[in-house]
C-alpha cells in the first residue's frame, strides 16, 4: 500500500500526459483520488480505505444491536483511535517474535465454524453474504490471537497473587455473604498520556464530565461509549458484563457505591485516565457459592501425520454407533482413547465449569446424563463425550481458593492491561491527518 501511495503522482503525472503527450499547453486531466493516508504509525500507516472499512464494519454492528449511532466525525475518531492502538500493539509483537502459522490460524477458523454449527463451506460463504472477505477475516482473526498472546506475555504473565491476598479476600467474601457482591457495568474510559501537563488533564476531564451530562440527560450510554470512551470496548457499548466485587479494582467499588441500577456514577481518576461507570444490574450471594458439576468421560482420538482429521472423526463416529447399539464406552475408551483417562474407561471425574477448552464444555454442558455426543473437534483432536451424571455442589476450600486467585488477576489485569496500551501508545510516533481533506 505504501508503494501504492507513493507511485501515485507518478501515475496521475502520467494520465494527464497521455491526454496529449505533444502538448505542454494541454489543460490537466481531472485526477480522481484514489486512497490517502489518515494516520502514520511508527513508519507504518493507516489509510483511508481501512478506515472506511472498518467504519463501514463497527456501523453494521451497531446497528445490529440496536445502538443508535453517533456522529459520523465522532465514530470515525473512534475508530481511528482503534486502528492505531492494533497497529501499534501487532508492531510489537512482530519486534518481540509474537507469531500466529498459518496451520494455527487454519485450525482456529475451523473452531469457529464449527462452533456456529457450520462448514468451513458455509461459514465462508456466511462472511461474504456480510460483505466480509474471507482473507481479510482471517487476517484480522490473526490480528486478535497476537492480541490476545501480547497481552498474557507482558501484561497478565507479570502480575503475581500472594497467599495473603488470597487469604484476605476470602475473608472479605466471609465478611460480606448479606451485600450484593456482583456488579453487571458498562463503562468509559477517556485515557489520558503519560506525563500529562495540566491542560490535558483538564481537557480530558472535561471530556469525561461532558459525557455524564449528557447521560444524565437521557443520552444513551452505548452512543455516548462509542463517541467518548478509549477502551477496548467502546464499540461495544463500553459494557464489562457481571463482575464480582472482587474481581473490580477498588475505585470501581467505590464508585458504585450507593448505585441503584440505571446510575450513573461520577467522574473519577485512575492511572490510565478519567473513569464513568453505569451500574446496569446488580445481585447478592447470600447463598453458599454453588456450581454445577458434570461427572464426564470421553474418548479421544489424536490427529497427525499419519491420522488425518477425516480419518479420526469416522473413527470416532463408527465407536458412537457401536455405543448407542450398547457396547460399553468404558471398555471402547480403555481399547481406543489416546488420552492418559483411557486407563480409567476415559472418567475425567467431577468437571467444574472453566476446567476444560470451549468447545469441550460447550458440547457436553448442552448432553443429557448418559448421552453420547457426536465428534467434537478441540484442538487436542477429536472426542466423543457422555456425561454421567450432574450436580450442584458448594465450592471446596481448595476450589474457593482458585477463584480467589482468579479474581484478583482479573481486577489487577484490567488496571494493568489499560496502563500498558497507554505506555505503549505514547512511546509510539503517531501523526494524524485525518482532519486534511
Amino acid at each position: 500500500m505504501r508503494f501504492l501511495l507513493a507511485i501515485l503522482p507518478l501515475i496521475a503525472w502520467g494520465a494527464a500526459f497521455a491526454q496529449n503527450p505533444r502538448s505542454e499547453q494541454a489543460a490537466p486531466a481531472r485526477v480522481d483520488l484514489i486512497d490517502r493516508i489518515v494516520a502514520v504509525v511508527n513508519k507504518e500507516v493507516i489509510t483511508q480505505y481501512e478506515l472506511a472499512e472498518r467504519m463501514n464494519r463497527v456501523q453494521k454492528e451497531l446497528q445490529r444491536r440496536g445502538t443508535s449511532l453517533p456522529a459520523r466525525g465522532e465514530i470515525e475518531r473512534q475508530v481511528l483511535e482503534r486502528l492505531i492502538i492494533e497497529k501499534v500493539q501487532l508492531q510489537y509483537a512482530r519486534e518481540t517474535g509474537v507469531r500466529v502459522d498459518d496451520l494455527e490460524l487454519d485450525r482456529t477458523v475451523s473452531r469457529i465454524a464449527e462452533g456456529n454449527k457450520l462448514s468451513l463451506t458455509e461459514f465462508r460463504q456466511t462472511l461474504e453474504r456480510d460483505a466480509i472477505r474471507f482473507d481479510e477475516f482471517r487476517e484480522e482473526l490473526r490480528s486478535e490471537i497476537l492480541m490476545n498472546r501480547l497481552r498474557d506475555r507482558e501484561v497478565t504473565g507479570k502480575i503475581t497473587v500472594s497467599e495473603g491476598e488470597i487469604e484476605n479476600l476470602l475473608l472479605e467474601q466471609s465478611e460480606r455473604k448479606d451485600t450484593a457482591t456482583e456488579y453487571n457495568i458498562a463503562h468509559i474510559l477517556v485515557r489520558v498520556p503519560e506525563q500529562a501537563t495540566p491542560e490535558q488533564l483538564e481537557s480530558r476531564r472535561a471530556r469525561a464530565e461532558e459525557a455524564v451530562k449528557r447521560l444524565k440527560g437521557g443520552a444513551e450510554f452505548a452512543q455516548l461509549a462509542a463517541t467518548y470512551s478509549d477502551a477496548p470496548d467502546a464499540l461495544q457499548g463500553g459494557v464489562m458484563g457481571w463482575r464480582s466485587q472482587q474481581r473490580l479494582p477498588e475505585l470501581y467499588v467505590e464508585a458504585l457505591a450507593g448505585l441503584k441500577p440505571g446510575g450513573i456514577s461520577n467522574v473519577f481518576r485512575s492511572a490510565a485516565g478519567f473513569h464513568v461507570l453505569k451500574l446496569l444490574e446488580l445481585r447478592g450471594a447470600g447463598a453458599p457459592i454453588l456450581v454445577e458439576q458434570a461427572h464426564v468421560r470421553h474418548i479421544l482420538a489424536r490427529t497427525n501425520d499419519l491420522v488425518s482429521e477425516d480419518e479420526a472423526k469416522r473413527k470416532l463416529l463408527s465407536l458412537r454407533e457401536r455405543i448407542v447399539n450398547g457396547v460399553n464406552f468404558a471398555e471402547l475408551a480403555r481399547l481406543n482413547s489416546d488420552d492418559a483417562s483411557a486407563s480409567r474407561g476415559g472418567d475425567l471425574g467431577w468437571i467444574y465449569p472453566g476446567d476444560t477448552v470451549p468447545e469441550f464444555e460447550r458440547a457436553f454442558t448442552e448432553l443429557k446424563p448418559m448421552d453420547v455426543s457426536q465428534p467434537v473437534k478441540t484442538p487436542f483432536g477429536w472426542h466423543l463425550i457422555q456425561v454421567l451424571e450432574r450436580r450442584s455442589a458448594d465450592m471446596s476450600s481448595e476450589r474457593k481458593r482458585i477463584e480467589a486467585r482468579k479474581a484478583i488477576l482479573d481486577r489487577k489485569g484490567d488496571e494493568a492491561y489499560q496502563e500498558w496500551l497507554r505506555q505503549l501508545r505514547d512511546r509510539a510516533y503517531i501523526e494524524m491527518r485525518l482532519e486534511e481533506r
